[in-house]
């Protein structure tokens, strides 16, 4: 067990000098960072920018596979990526309850180190405070992210429209499963983590061959794949078809679905995206899509039609429909 977080590792004095020097900065030291300004001051490509904030504020701070930490940096380079931005700079804002312990603490930024490197973006700014025991859950984090958006590239729901196909990049539910399980203390299969990851390496070079073929990327994080498809039918005016036998999901995740009454189409994911793409381009980019680790399980699980626009449907593997609806009541609550 590492030194204790105390409060007055928050009053911006000695103490705080000496968290940051300890405990953050050298897991985080860069040209734009070093100068430890009010900002960063970097310059910036010409033409369009995404700029996105994220605040995550998870419960319990580790599970299987990752932190909040990786959470953190993924989410917000996924969020710069589904605006079809090249993600560049993250920064980085830490709430610190009082008795956390610091090595909780390095473990967390270790990890944020870790992900920036593989996503290849840098953390250029920050904060740090500390507040009473009891105010917060041992640690949040708020990022947010800066990134350039190419030329030629245009994703938004005004671009979805009808006879598009819709894929999905990888299984559904296990990150959401992975917390769930550590925070109630179940004993889950080894196979069940979270499937959290930074998802620019493998769309960024999509966009660059296929761009104009892309209408939208979703990340279906917080109410899950469902409520994304919804909100985009409403947005695009389109409906949306959906093969239940298509949909992806691991075994061991769907059985623990099957007994705690989850449905996976409700369940967050941190690590997958839904693309809206024209037909002619589909198995092409799925092709693309497979050569890559967080890709290989990437699949066609519906389109878009000019009939029932607003509404998504399910076709059941009985044969029926069953509409889709945004999520209501949580079914797992603070997965992020």
């Amino acid at each position: 067990m590492g030194e204790v977080i105390r409060l007055v590792h928050g009053n911006g004095g000695r103490f705080s000098h000496e968290l940051m020097e300890r405990y953050i900065l050298p897991h985080f030291t860069n040209s734009l960072l070093a100068p430890l300004h009010d900002g960063a001051q970097f310059t910036v490509k010409a033409g369009r920018m995404a700029f996105t904030t994220d605040s995550y504020v998870v419960t319990p701070q580790f599970f299987p596979g990752g932190n909040i930490g990786k959470l953190a940096v993924c989410g917000t380079v996924n969020d710069l990526t589904m605006n079809g931005a090249v993600p560049q700079y993250l920064s980085c804002g830490f709430i610190l309850e009082e008795g956390l312990d610091s090595d909780v603490l390095e473990s967390v930024v270790t990890t944020m180190a870790a992900m920036a490197k593989e996503a290849g973006v840098q953390i250029v700014t920050g904060d740090t405070k500390v507040v009473e025991k009891g105010a917060v859950d041992g640690i949040y984090i708020n990022t947010a992210g800066v990134g350039y958006i190419p030329e030629g590239i245009a994703i938004g729901p005004d671009r979805v429209t009808a006879d598009m196909d819709v894929i999905l990049t990888g299984s559904l539910g296990d990150h959401a499963v992975a917390v769930m399980g550590t925070r109630y203390g179940f004993t889950l299969p080894d196979s069940i983590v979270t499937d959290c990851a930074p998802l620019n390496g493998m769309l960024t070079p999509v966009l660059s061959e296929f761009g104009d073929a892309v209408a939208l990327m979703r990340d279906p994080t917080r109410g899950g794949v469902a409520t994304v498809l919804q909100e985009i039918a409403t947005q695009a005016q389109v409906g949306i078809r959906v093969r239940e036998a298509a949909v992806p999901v691991h075994e061991d995740v769907a059985a623990v679905c099957h007994m705690l009454g989850y449905d996976p189409l409700y369940l967050a994911n941190e690590g997958k995206a839904i693309l809206f793409v024209k037909k002619e381009a589909t198995e092409e980019i799925l092709h693309r899509l497979h050569q890559h680790t967080y890709g290989r399980e990437a699949v066609c699980i519906g389109e878009t039609m000019a009939k029932n626009a607003g509404k998504v449907g399910l076709e059941t593997a009985l044969g029926g429909v069953r509409l889709l609806d945004m999520l209501g009541e949580d079914q797992v609550p603070r997965i992020c």
